[in-house]
């Protein structure tokens, strides 16, 4: 097992994917530590002045950011705070994503500007490196102020409270604790508002979204390309000069993997091409093109929020702290709400591929079965990627456009970005079953229609996978290969990017 230390380096997004979906475990650099331990000092100095107030140090929270708090009840402030903001509901969040924003909370509590005592982050990285999962309400977070509620839930055991996701059951965290010989920090002065403060939850469910993604628009050019094959279309629009004379990166990056991936074809070849091929195929380079500066967008705002600072009041570097509103998610309100987009657009234009190929066109067999009437074929299944694409664009309607007003005035503008991200990731898992759905009929199209030569690569794949999927004429239950298929596209191609 790796160990990754923590130092003043920035941290990537594809460094947090190999990070959480690794078996690295976390320390803590000697610099690190000095630098915590310091600045615990400066917040101590300031919670024990009895000058002056401190927003969440030695006042209340929100609205009550007037109320000074005694001396001897600062650290009861924390806790019942946490106690206080743990009101989420719903269904549990991934625990990928829970893993994940513990690790962007420890991430940016080292960094020194927050104040807390390294016993928490060293109990914080415990949980990580032991790989002990908070359970997590995903509903309740306004994006503003922080993430609070999810953050709340998530950072319960660090009073010995809360429950945890072990092997699919709620365990409680006193349970959990002592049987792992851990010992909750309890919390100090400011501990607990460090914990909530922050955009971890909702940034955490960015990257969830983003991972999906990168892949995705790698699987929707490789469908395009098996989807050509099938339907007999002219390459010709993938000529790299018209991608050029756009001027869109995208867009010739997305021509080039199309174009890859049917280098060595006899697709130009063969004879019964129409002048022009339906937009689905012949503009396919433009729209995933277009996905992709979006995805790439978002990935830039998402690499930028990670090494932020977003707790608030934040110690700054000359030793001052100051209140500000870091904590406001509006960037990942956009990022995830572009992101859904992008997604959406993706199964879109993947849904109507799949309805050209059952048509019965282009010599296809009607819903690609050679009995029509007696079988259905996949008939249903373009019904069903039509469900799912009709779901996307009711979900990519933004979240971040919406606002409330809480805590009696005080937090009058939200971003929703936590909402945004919790539906990204059904318009995600949407995307990546529609995707399935289009390789899944575009290869039964080409295994019921006269032999073609496909490019080298091409024909690797769809060999491999009828190894492992082999055709069924007869009418049966597609959804059973569904995910299976998913998985497949998204491990070969994780495979080759590889080497």
């Amino acid at each position: 097992m790796q160990v990754w230390e923590i130092d003043d380096r920035d941290l990537d997004v594809e460094g947090c994917r190999n990070l959480v979906h690794g078996d690295r475990v976390l320390s803590l650099s000697s610099e690190r530590l000095n630098l915590l331990q310091h600045r615990r000092r400066q917040l101590e100095s300031f919670a024990n002045d009895g000058k002056h107030a401190y927003y969440g140090v030695n006042t209340g929270f929100g609205a009550l950011c007037n109320v000074a708090i005694p001396k001897d009840q600062l650290n009861n402030l924390q806790s019942n705070l946490l106690r206080s903001h743990a009101c989420g509901f719903g269904p549990a969040a991934d625990p990928k994503v829970v893993r994940l924003a513990l690790l962007l909370k420890i991430f940016t509590l080292t960094r020194g500007h927050s104040g807390v005592r390294p016993s928490l982050v060293a109990f914080l990285m415990e949980l990580y490196n032991r790989r002990l999962t908070p359970l997590v309400p995903s509903m309740g977070s306004l994006g503003a102020s922080g993430d609070l509620a999810p953050l709340a839930h998530l950072f319960l055991p660090c009073i010995g409270e809360g429950h945890f996701e072990q092997n699919g059951s709620r365990v409680a965290a006193s349970v959990l604790l002592a049987r792992e010989g851990l010992h909750p920090p309890m919390l100090e002065a400011k501990e607990g508002l460090a914990l909530l403060n922050g955009t971890q939850f909702s940034l955490a469910l960015l990257l969830e979204n983003l991972f999906a993604a990168q892949g995705y628009f790698d699987i929707s050019n490789l469908n395009a390309a098996l989807s050509m094959e099938a339907f007999n279309c002219s390459p010709a629009f993938l000529e790299a000069e018209i991608h050029l004379l756009r001027r869109q990166e995208g867009q010739c990056t997305a021509a080039a993997q199309i174009r890859s991936w049917l280098e060595g074809s006899d697709l130009a070849s063969r004879p019964g091409k129409s002048i022009q091929d339906p937009y689905s195929f012949r503009c396919a380079p433009q729209v995933h093109g277009a996905c992709l500066d979006m995805i790439t967008w978002a990935r830039n705002m998402a690499s930028r929020e990670i090494n932020a600072i977003t707790d608030n009041p934040i110690q700054l570097d000359n030793g001052d702290m100051i209140s500000g509103g870091n904590f406001h998610a509006e960037p990942l309100a956009f990022a995830s709400d572009t992101l859904a987009m992008a997604l959406s657009e993706l199964a879109n234009i993947s849904e109507r591929r799949l309805y050209q190929l059952i048509c019965g066109y282009r010599g296809l067999p009607d819903f690609l079965t050679s009995d029509p009437g007696l079988s259905s074929g996949y008939m249903i299944v373009q019904y069903a990627a039509a469900a799912a694409v009709s779901m996307n664009k009711q979900l990519s309607s933004p979240s971040s456009i919406d606002s409330i007003v809480s805590s009696k005035g005080q937090e009058d503008h939200v971003s929703m970005a936590a909402n945004a991200g919790l539906r990204g990731r059904q318009v995600a898992e949407n995307t990546g079953i529609v995707l399935a759905m289009e390789w899944m009929t575009a290869s039964r199209a080409l295994l019921l229609t006269k032999p073609r030569s496909l490019g080298p690569a091409l024909a690797k794949l769809h060999a491999i996978y009828q190894e492992k999927f082999p055709l069924v004429s007869e009418d049966h239950s597609p959804a059973d290969r569904y995910l299976p298929t998913l998985r497949f596209l998204e491990n070969q191609l994780f495979a080759n990017s590889s080497r």
